[in-house]
């Protein structure tokens, strides 16, 4: 695999036989070759990685809302997007509440958070 494009599933066998810095190197590189200008392209490349490496290994709850996102009309790239800043927000509270929680209690809470995704909060969120 040599280009990546959100708004395609890339192969999921071919996804994962990548090392994880091509995958991130080919987020980024979609981005500047699209002209889309971020904050930080790293950090965002890095989210699309996990949020593709999620679905390649077909973790349920991130399929479900893939699904249900496409189906309430976001495109592939902004269903990525969607997940990713739940996955953004999640790893943020991780950091920032020094919590003691099991391991399998923040993933339940990721998880849960990822089911109540809808395109109608997305595009609220993205329109503040």
């Amino acid at each position: 695999m040599s280009t990546y494009d959100p708004n395609k599933a890339p192969d999921p066998r071919e996804w994962l036989a990548l090392d994880e810095q091509l995958r991130i190197d080919l987020a980024r590189e979609f981005h500047r070759a699209a002209g889309i200008e971020l904050h930080n392209v790293t950090a965002h490349a890095a989210f699309h990685a996990i949020v593709e490496n999620q679905l390649a290994m077909q973790h349920p709850p991130v399929v479900r809302s893939m699904e249900r996102l496409r189906k309430e009309g976001l495109s592939r790239h902004d269903c990525v997007h969607a997940i990713g800043s739940v996955l953004a927000r999640h790893l943020h509270d991780l950091i920032t509440t020094a919590s003691l929680e099991a391991p399998s209690t923040a993933q339940a809470r990721y998880d849960a958070a990822v089911e109540r995704l809808s395109a109608a909060g997305w595009r609220a969120q993205v329109e503040e």
